[in-house]
């Protein structure tokens, strides 16, 4: 197999996941992983499959139903030199643990004058489309991303599922994995070695000049659409994927905004006090000069996720409502 053959491979979002876990385990015999059901049964969604029988019981660790003792158990593990990976099923249930993540994962480094370190990656998943009601589709994402001293990725490929899920295992800080549940069955091109994607840096993903669209995660999807839908009358969108979220490569934006003039922030959490508004709020200090138009928002509306199939699709942002947004960005 050549070269070129290996980096053509495809693979599905969850096994990309999967393949990156397995791989880093391979490397270092201190890294494993636990939570509830991702042993034997290989995770509700799939994401653990195989891995209890390639490593076993004691690094692929089933657990009880308490998240605040899955994250206590990680932040312990990590303090004596392991590598722990902590699943918490739904990113809904990170508030049974906030304390220890907030006050313990996050803070540990600090309380010890930079001499401890905590290298703790908690794996969730989040989002709407599923069904599954206000209390398991959640997108939480800038309630972790006011925390210091956490780092918080959100992959929208599986290219990217794969090599943020090893920069955060390397990594010697505590981070959060966000996984989005619609987009475990994504496919795309994903290299068989093993590689890291580095934190705290977006990805251009598609060049413009017209606008910039900042997003991550699933809206990184759909705003490929809309951007598809709009070259069809001359707007010619910059779009990028952020990956992570905090660290934020504010950066990026900015340089991108100076190029444009404009620019759209789309996220599926809910749009009030989401980080678009932590973006529009950096860009406008930093950028303002640049700016044609006001900085715009997608995100979702100010209400618990719906269960109702119809109506869960009227809340989550989609193509057609970023391009409309879009357009009244560039007054058309």
């Amino acid at each position: 197999m050549t070269v070129t053959e290996k980096e053509a491979r495809t693979l599905t979002y969850g096994a990309a996941f999967n393949e990156g876990l397995r791989q880093v385990m391979e490397e270092d015999p201190d890294v494993f992983f636990a939570g509830e059901d991702v042993g034997k049964a290989g995770g509700v969604f799939g994401s653990f499959v195989g891995l209890n029988d390639a490593f076993g019981d004691l690094r692929a660790v089933d657990t009880p139903i308490s998240e605040q003792a899955i994250v206590g158990l990680g932040i312990g593990a990590a303090v004596t030199g392991l590598r722990p990976v902590v699943d918490l099923m739904f990113m809904d249930f990170i508030f049974v643990a906030m304390d220890q993540i907030a006050n313990q994962a996050a803070k540990l480094k600090y309380m010890f004058g930079g001499k401890a370190t905590l290298p703790l990656t908690i794996t969730t998943s989040a989002g709407a489309g599923l069904s599954a009601a206000a209390q398991h589709s959640q997108s939480l994402e800038a309630i972790l991303c006011h925390i210091p001293g956490l780092k918080v990725v959100m992959p929208s490929n599986p290219h990217d599922a794969k090599g943020l899920l090893v920069a955060c295992i390397r990594d010697n800080n505590p981070t959060v994995y966000v996984k989005n549940k619609r987009l475990l069955g994504l496919k795309g091109e994903v290299p068989e070695d093993l590689y890291e994607v580095p934190i705290g840096v977006a990805n251009v993903i598609r060049p413009g000049s017209s606008v910039t669209v900042v997003t991550y995660g699933r809206m990184v999807q759909e705003s490929v659409k809309a951007a598809d839908e709009l070259a069809g009358e001359g707007v010619d969108c910059e779009i990028i994927d952020l990956r992570t979220v905090q660290p934020l490569d504010i950066d990026a934006v900015t340089t991108s905004v100076r190029k444009t003039g404009n620019i759209v922030v789309v996220h599926e959490a809910v749009r009030f006090g989401g980080l678009g508004a932590e973006i529009a709020s950096q860009v406008q200090e930093q950028a303002f000069d640049y700016l044609d138009s006001p900085v715009g928002r997608v995100g979702a509306p100010f209400t618990p996720v719906p269960f109702s199939p119809s109506l869960e699709a009227e809340y989550v942002p989609n193509a057609d409502r970023i391009a409309e947004r879009i357009r009244e960005t560039l007054g058309m």
